[in-house]
């Protein structure tokens, strides 16, 4: 059954009434459901175009074509309408106050520790050597056994070393970055003259002088008449340089697997003595293992705990500071402040 005129001007009327009084565009997207959906009484009247006689569905077609397109118009004019509304009360309600002071923003900067890394790097770079890097998941024969470290020695026990399961790997969390220079050794020919940088692990509660994962920064020299003398000119220009033009070091008779002789290293600064770590002439059994003619060639070696310089070098008291990551700490070096 077709609808009349009449009728059709009434679902017109109230189609327009409906999306004069949407609110919001949540309301127009209901009234556009309701008057211009399928279900719809503008949808209904183009189905029942199909049941009038063929003289009458001309005329009526343009009558029901012109009643949706006016309300189609409407209801877009309205969508309009209410986006610019919306539109303004967002401006209003989330505006920026452009008066305020901007919100300051921390910079990102290097840890200490970095810093004086590349420090480091940097200075023996200037002096000719290279920087060689290793992985921290080591073989047992480069972290011991190449380095002279018999197999019952303490530092192979659990109590030190982290063992990685399972343990016919034989391999290490590295101890020391002396499997650097075992690398080192092994696939260049001397003259050698490298830095080694690096993060080592070893089985020690974190408390104000200790941490189980820790840096070391080791140095290597394998040439032609190599002696003491060299070492320990080397070790006074890298303390100078570190803590200043007046320190002084001093060498005591120590013992480490992998140099013959070793001594330990100390240096003067504010008034004491300070140890700093451990160095030696490269041991020949070592260079052996390496395939190095220990007939031609000598050499030494040194290795310093990176913590151990920043805390004495800055006056830091506390191992906690360094690893804990409070940026209040980096703050105190000019890094990572507002």
């Amino acid at each position: 059954m077709s609808l009349t005129a009449s009728e059709l001007a009434t679902i017109v009327k109230g189609a327009l009434s409906a999306i004069a009084g949407a609110g919001d565009l949540s309301e127009i997207k209901k009234v556009k459901i309701e008057h211009l959906g399928d279900k719809s009484p503008l949808a209904k009247a183009s189905q029942s175009l199909g049941s009038l006689p063929a003289d009458q569905k001309a005329e009526f077609g343009k009558v029901v074509g012109a009643a949706k397109s006016e309300v189609n118009s409407a209801f877009e004019a309205r969508v309009l309408e209410l986006e610019a509304l919306r539109d303004a009360k967002v401006l209003l309600e989330e505006k920026v106050d452009v008066t305020l002071p901007a919100p300051k923003i921390s910079k990102g900067g290097l840890h200490p520790l970095t810093i004086l890394t590349n420090e480091i790097n940097d200075l023996f770079l200037g002096l000719g050597y290279r920087v060689a890097e290793g992985p921290e998941l080591e073989s047992e024969w480069l972290n011991f056994d190449a380095l002279n470290i018999p197999a019952d020695h303490p530092a192979r026990t659990m109590q030190d070393t982290f063992f990685v399961e399972p343990l016919e790997a034989k391999l290490v969390l590295r101890t020391h970055t002396s499997p650097v220079q075992i690398r080192t050794m092994l696939e260049n020919k001397p003259p050698i003259y490298v830095i080694c940088p690096g993060r080592t692990y070893r089985a020690d509660e974190l408390d104000a002088t200790h941490t189980p994962v820790f840096s070391q920064v080791e140095g290597l020299v394998i040439d032609r008449g190599i002696t003491m003398a060299d070492l320990k000119g080397t070790l006074d220009y890298f303390a100078q340089a570190m803590f200043g033009p007046e320190v002084k070091t001093r060498l005591r008779p120590s013992f480490f697997p992998f140099t013959e002789p070793s001594a330990e290293v100390d240096f003067f600064f504010n008034g004491r003595w300070v140890e700093w770590g451990g160095c030696g002439m490269v041991n020949p059994k070592v260079l052996q293992a390496c395939g190095i003619d220990t007939e031609e060639f000598s050499g030494f070696a040194f290795g310093m705990g990176l913590e151990r310089t920043l805390m004495v070098r800055h006056g830091i008291t506390d191992m906690h500071d360094i690893v804990e990551a409070d940026i209040r700490f980096t703050q105190s070096f000019g890094l990572g402040g507002r």
